[in-house]
């Protein structure tokens, strides 16, 4: 299988650490659920720092490697995989910091009104009266629900934190990356 873009691969979490003898990595997951690092059947490693660090590579850049998994189960808050071509300690650690991305067709589509939070970062975010806020730059888990981060692209300089909850979000514009808040510029 040849190589996806970059734009095709969520990132779901980092190789944090070699776990055992046999090659397994452990995986800092980004979700507080990683149901589809646990269900994926295969992942691509890239050892470039990640895209909101301000780098832009292209797939050779990358070093992207696709391995498959023949296993993943949870273990202390981590995800333990067994990755086929990984079978000792060594290679294990030499992975160590590794971006683990899935390709974005191994997601189920979005159900109405719910959002991948990776989709709604690079959208500009305006208010009811159309005054333009910045850039959701981030999308963050706080408890109860999930908070957009607005801030200036370029510089990830963080302006406003605005919860994602029905009552503040009024429209959610992917096809044309805009998404509408009930949220004053000086709140």
């Amino acid at each position: 299988m040849s190589a996806p873009s970059l734009n095709d691969l969520i990132e779901l979490g980092a190789v944090s650490e070699a776990q055992g003898l046999q090659g397994q990595v452990k995986v800092r997951p980004h979700s507080t659920d990683p149901v589809a690092l646990l269900s994926s059947k295969a992942v691509w490693i890239s050892l470039i720092p990640r895209r909101d660090a301000g780098v832009s590579a292209s797939v050779e850049q990358a070093s992207l490697t696709q391995y498959k998994v023949k296993s993943a189960k949870m273990h202390s808050g981590n995800v333990v995989m067994a990755l086929e071509g990984v079978s000792d300690r060594d290679q294990a650690l030499a992975l160590k910091g590794a971006r683990i991305l899935v390709a974005r067709d191994a997601f189920p589509k979005a159900e109405s009104d719910s959002y991948y939070w990776i989709d709604l970062i690079g959208c500009r975010a305006v208010n009811l009266q159309n005054e333009e806020l910045g850039e959701i730059i981030d999308v963050t888990e706080h408890g109860a629900h999930g908070v957009i981060v607005i801030g200036e692209a370029p510089s990830n300089g963080i302006k406003q934190l605005v919860p994602f909850v029905k009552e503040v979000v009024q429209n959610v514009d992917l096809a044309n990356k805009t998404i509408t808040l009930d949220w004053q510029s000086d709140w």
